[in-house]
């Protein structure tokens, strides 16, 4: 049994949400008068939140609009994505698999995101992943978010286990800033979400698909991070 805590980035980590965060962003911009942006590009704007991702959108097709006009296609964006978050969201392939074994392995499990739990609870939900979880946090769960290293942190402690050795999966700088900055080890997926490549941002380790996720914490449990 593995006496552990694993905290899960979501976006791009356990779920490839990028269509149905397109199709928002999309609306939200075309709302706006812009040309809409490529699902591919998507896939390099997610990680911050909703409102960075708007903002990288806004950017990438003429520029920020003025404050007002900004939180209007916020709400735009918000209203129409709370409507089709999981329409078109899949599990990466392994996920379930990986998540079946640490539960029966005795692990804990959380998940940590910068998207606002008005929309992270339900994409779990509807996925059938949040049975898995001792604890959903969001956005908006604390005053901070990752990259800061106390989202982390109070997701320990949001799971009652902030005594358990923890490790971190994510896919993008904000994840691996936070896990360093909570001396947490952390595990980058090659498949995610990120401007640059995962390997260039010094996660502690890599795995290609879920089903390595199991055997290297295993190993890791038994030796040095």
């Amino acid at each position: 049994m593995l006496d552990i805590a694993v905290i899960f980035d979501l976006d791009g980590t356990l779920v490839d949400s990028a269509p149905d965060l397109h199709a928002a962003l999309n609306h939200a911009l075309q709302r706006g008068g812009r040309e809409t942006v490529s699902l591919e590009a998507v896939r390099h704007m997610v990680g911050r939140g909703a409102r960075v991702l708007l903002e990288r959108g806004l950017v990438a097709t003429g520029g920020m609009p003025e404050p007002e006009k900004f939180e209007e296609l916020v709400e735009y964006f918000f209203t129409y994505y709370g409507a089709h978050v999981s329409d078109e969201s899949r599990v990466f392939d392994g996920v379930r698999e990986a998540l079946d074994a640490l539960r029966h392995e005795g692990a804990v499990m959380g998940v940590c995101t910068n998207k606002p739990l008005q929309f992270a609870i339900p994409l779990l939900e509807d996925l059938n992943l949040a049975s898995y979880l001792d604890a959903i946090i969001g956005a908006d769960s604390f005053p901070f978010r990752k990259p800061d290293p106390r989202h982390l942190t109070g997701t320990l402690e949001a799971m009652g286990v902030a005594s358990r050795r923890a490790f971190m999966v994510g896919d993008s700088i904000s994840d691996i800033d936070a896990a360093k900055g909570a001396e947490m080890p952390v595990i980058a997926v090659s498949f995610g979400y990120t401007e640059t490549p995962v390997q260039q941002l010094g996660p502690d380790h890599i795995i290609d698909h879920f089903n390595e996720l199991l055997p290297l914490i295993r190993q890791l449990t038994v030796s040095p991070a």
